[in-house]
């Protein structure tokens, strides 16, 4: 079976699994997930959604935010973790939108990169998720299971993960795909425990690589 052949049959059993998994971060609107994305780095999604709710009520769009405070900003997302470089960059990135984006978020992934905070993983999150645009998000569940998988060879680097996926996964695929990894990764193919392999509905294809 090559990599190709595996994907698509990783593909097909994962959306039967999950058919519904989706993005766990909380939004409504495109400049609320740049935000949570942001927030998520280091810190649960759960703990994120809990705390963008304080954070909207006090600045409930992309003006507020921009023109507030960054340390009033920070005293808020403090929970999430490294407050003080979120809140700025938070910040910069609400000003960005309202002075250069008429308050929307860029749909070019070369644009979002430019936003400060933003990478490839969050960029690719946005492109997938709110403009339904082909994306590969590779977040610690997907460069574990893809390596476990057989899918990459020992590649960690988050970057090199995606360019070696794009050459496997179809492009209408790629994003749900990854959300169906977070799914698996926290319920199956798990990193704190030994992975359930004998609950896995990929068991029979898996290389199981790393796992002892």
């Amino acid at each position: 079976m090559t990599k190709k052949q595996r994907a698509l049959e990783i593909i097909d059993r994962l959306k039967r699994e999950y058919p519904d998994a989706d993005c766990t971060l909380d939004y409504d609107q495109a400049w609320k997930l740049l935000v949570s994305v942001r927030l998520a780095a280091q810190c649960t999604d759960a703990r994120v959604n809990v705390v963008v709710e304080k954070l909207y009520e006090k600045f409930p769009d992309v003006n507020a935010l921009a023109e507030a405070d960054a340390e009033a900003i920070e005293e808020i997302v403090r929970p999430c973790g490294l407050g003080r470089s979120k809140a700025r960059d938070i910040h910069a990135c609400m000003k960005i939108l309202r002075d250069e984006y008429g308050g929307k978020v860029p749909d070019d992934f070369d644009k979002l990169l430019s936003l400060p905070g933003v990478g490839r993983k969050s960029a690719n999150l946005i492109m997938g998720d709110v403009f339904g645009k082909p994306a590969i998000v590779t977040d610690t569940h997907c460069i574990r299971l893809v390596n476990r998988m057989g899918l990459v060879d020992g590649i960690k680097e988050p970057a090199k993960v995606e360019k070696a996926l794009w050459k496997i996964i179809p492009p209408k695929e790629g994003n749900d795909f990854c959300h169906r990894l977070v799914n698996h990764g926290r319920e199956i193919c798990t990193a704190r425990t030994k992975p359930y392999c004998d609950r896995c509905c990929l068991e029979d294809i898996c290389k199981k690589e790393g796992v002892s």
